[in-house]
């Protein structure tokens, strides 16, 4: 087989014609833009739970000639000619997804899986019930908020978290889909970090007649790596993304959902992505990658202990899986401000409500962190302890009245001498990250 080439596919435009101009020579602003962005992800530690580095070669594919390939349909009943190649990539992402999986049946083409699925099962309008988790107690904007689909198309009723321990109160659930019999039980979430009880998901949702969807967005990758349980035996439909735990291309997927993707939510699927997703399905079938879930866990553990013993609450008392909420209250600083005062020191994550938070959505009480970044990126026991100093000193010399800039220089000057922060917090992120 000849290897690909980067030659032009066509013969060249007229000498100064647009399209004959790489982003180099061109659109400078923009290739300024994507150099900085490069910029911040080697020097910044990624500490948001739901962000993860791609591999070159996921890159390469997700760049890749078949972004200018339309191909409406699916693998062989195309309503385009020319896709045989697209058809190749696409049954690859099949294939192998369904063998990281165990599964018999899935769709690589959403840009959202979850609601590809809800789309599949209910119709708007309806006097249906949906039980999401409170975004208040973990749960995800896709599955029950107001502005979103989920919210506007259907009536919504949530389950919450039990007031003291904070997990998610099974018997509540089980109350309220006797109660309302909703079409669609949804369990999964973007900030639980507990293990979900898929078997009792199951019994209720066989108790009441509903479907059982579980959106495992925040946990594919670790399921896929045998360092969470799967919801594949329990099931009706389980959906993801691709790009947080998995280190693949924006996207998604579902386990049941041709005809509510194409042509009910998408048309003509963007196949360059589809490439890059059979490329990181590829890779996460490696032995390697099942090491690499399980250090992420681990490696969140040892961070939330860090900040633990530092006097700070986790939420639930701890955490299973690869991130921790932290409650900030006890530094008097929110969400909103920590997150803000960190991301100059060289430190990124997100605010995140706490279970119950009097505060606004904007604002929140605590922060959520995770560990699948810096996992990627060769960080070990030794960083994620020290990660933590940064973490608790910017918001203690914020609450003092020292400046962010004083913040860092301590913060780097401190650092250097320590064992590995030199050659991992500062190093391990200016190389490419490591592959599965």
């Amino acid at each position: 087989m000849a290897t690909p080439t980067a030659e032009p596919l066509h013969q060249p435009l007229a000498e100064g014609s647009v399209g004959n101009i790489g982003l180099s020579g061109g659109d400078r602003p923009v290739l300024a833009a994507i150099v900085d962005e490069r910029d911040r992800q080697r020097n910044c530690i990624e500490l948001i739970a739901s962000k993860n580095f791609v591999s070159p070669a996921v890159l390469e594919a997700r760049g890749s000639i078949l972004t200018n390939k339309y191909a409406e349909g699916y693998p062989q009943r195309r309503y385009y000619g020319g896709c045989v190649n697209g058809d190749v990539t696409e049954d690859l992402a099949i294939e192998r997804l369904n063998q990281l999986f165990g599964s018999t049946y899935t769709n690589v083409r959403p840009h959202s899986g979850s609601q590809a699925a809800i789309l599949a099962l209910l119709t708007p309008g309806n006097t249906i019930l949906s039980v999401g988790l409170d975004l208040k107690a973990g749960g995800h904007l896709a599955h029950r908020a107001a502005v979103n689909l989920s919210g506007r198309w259907f009536s919504v009723v949530s389950y919450g978290m039990d007031p003291e321990s904070h997990l998610i109160d099974m018997d509540q659930v089980a109350e309220l889909a006797r109660t309302h019999r909703p079409k669609l039980l949804i369990a999964g979430g973007s900030a639980y970090p507990r293990t979900l009880d898929f078997a009792r998901f199951r019994q209720i949702a066989d108790d009441t007649g509903a479907v059982l969807i579980v959106d495992m967005a925040h946990l594919a990758g670790l399921v896929a790596g045998d360092a969470y349980p799967s919801p594949i035996p329990f099931a009706d439909v389980v959906t993801s993304t691709t790009h947080e735990k998995l280190r693949e291309p924006r996207g998604g997927f579902a386990k049941k959902s041709n005809s509510a993707t194409f042509p009910g939510l998408q048309s003509g699927r963007l196949m360059h992505v589809i490439a890059a997703k059979a490329v990181a399905f590829g890779e996460t079938l490696h032995p390697s990658s099942r090491t690499c879930s399980r250090a992420v866990v681990g490696y969140c553990r040892v961070l939330a202990q860090a900040l633990t013993d530092s006097g700070l609450a986790m939420t639930t008392g701890g955490m299973e899986s690869h991130l921790a909420l932290v409650d900030l209250r006890p530094l008097g600083v929110t969400g909103n401000i920590a997150e803000k005062a960190l991301e100059p020191v060289g430190i990124t994550l997100i605010k995140n409500a706490m279970p119950n938070d009097p505060e606004k959505p904007m604002v929140t009480s605590g922060i959520r962190v995770g560990s699948a970044a810096g996992t990627s990126s060769g960080f070990g026991v030794d960083e994620y302890r020290q990660i933590a100093a940064p973490m608790l000193d910017t918001p203690r010399a914020l609450r003092g009245g020292t400046a962010r800039s004083r913040a860092r220089t301590n913060w780097w000057a401190s650092a250097r001498p320590r064992r590995s922060l030199s050659a991992a917090l500062l190093t391990a992120m200016i190389r490419e990250p490591v592959r599965i």
